[in-house]
């Protein structure tokens, strides 16, 4: 039996070469492979948490592609919205291994990849109007023009449907030509979301607002019916267009492996937890308890929980 369709994201994924031992990338002989993007973290999240997720996107006709795209189906993710594309490549990306929760060294290789041409020939409305929620972060749109063309034009179908939009900003400053087009685009989407995942620095790049307050008044004052901001070691703080606000306190984490894809955990958590009709307070707690968990391993996207082990926190 064919279930609906709950979330779908688009973005690029890249094959991902993580060293086994920690030092200079260009000393690294060993490395294991996996499979790395934001969007695709949470899809992965999101689909081991039981909800059916789509991933919107463009591999090329390679090794790395059909890795991809087994990795898609191992994790239950639907590949409906997946074009495998001859003309260019899949894109990889090197990694150091970090120690003492210090930021890993990341090298990537994607410049003009399969994913990079997404565009609005990549919409299809049959699936698009089949999900309930749309996830859109600021990764896809620092691709090209052509894939920032795809989420607005999503963005809007989806809001013109009446359905739920979520957005993480994701910030890429190396991918746009300047911070200001950066933070007008970005913000361009981020108002078309009912629901904006900001970190507290990119918050104040976005909005020149200091205090996660202002941040959240800046995007409730422009439609946006909920602000969730991370506010790092201090977890994170929430406020609502019917003015429901609070701070929701971090899980505390003894030993921090990897902190990259932890935005992505958080994610995964707050929007699960508001799709299943949970209180922001609830989502907020969720999103912290699986970005905690995201950071205590080496990977993006090993920490993501199943349903099970999420029931067991």
């Amino acid at each position: 039996m064919h279930k609906p369709l709950d979330v779908i994201t688009i973005g690029e994924a890249m094959a991902m070469f993580v060293a086994s031992e920690t030092g200079d990338l260009a000393d690294a002989g060993q490395f294991i492979k996996r499979a790395a993007g934001a969007e695709l973290n949470v899809a992965t999240g999101l689909a081991r948490l039981g909800l059916q997720v789509s991933w919107v996107s463009r591999v090329g006709d390679d090794s790395f592609g059909r890795f991809i795209l087994n990795t898609l189906r191992k994790e239950n993710i639907s590949t409906a919205g997946v074009t495998l594309d001859g003309r260019y490549a899949t894109g990889f990306q090197l990694k150091s291994k970090a120690e003492n929760g210090t930021d890993p060294i990341v090298e990537y290789f994607r410049k003009g990849s399969a994913g990079s041409h997404l565009s609005t020939d990549d919409f299809h409305a049959a699936l698009f109007n089949e999900a309930r929620h749309l996830h859109l972060s600021g990764v896809a749109a620092a691709l090209s023009a052509s894939s920032y063309a795809l989420l607005e034009h999503a963005a809007q179908s989806m809001k013109a449907q009446g359905k739920t939009i979520s957005f993480d900003p994701n910030l890429r400053p190396v991918l746009w030509k300047s911070e200001a087009e950066m933070v007008e685009k970005l913000n361009r989407l981020a108002f078309q979301a009912d629901w904006v995942l900001p970190g507290l620095k990119e918050g104040f790049i976005l909005t020149g607002e200091n205090t996660p307050e202002g941040i959240a008044d800046f995007y409730l004052q422009r439609g946006v019916k909920a602000v969730v901001i991370k506010t790092g070691a201090d977890g994170a703080w929430f406020k609502t267009a019917s003015g429901k606000q609070g701070a929701v306190a971090p899980v505390k984490v003894e030993n921090v492996v990897d902190t990259v894809g932890a935005g992505d955990g958080f994610a995964v958590g707050v929007i699960s937890a508001l799709l299943e009709g949970k209180t922001m307070p609830e989502a907020v707690r969720r999103g912290n308890a699986i970005g905690a968990l995201a950071i205590q391993v080496p990977g993006d996207s090993e920490g993501l929980p199943t349903r099970a082990e999420l029931g067991a926190l």
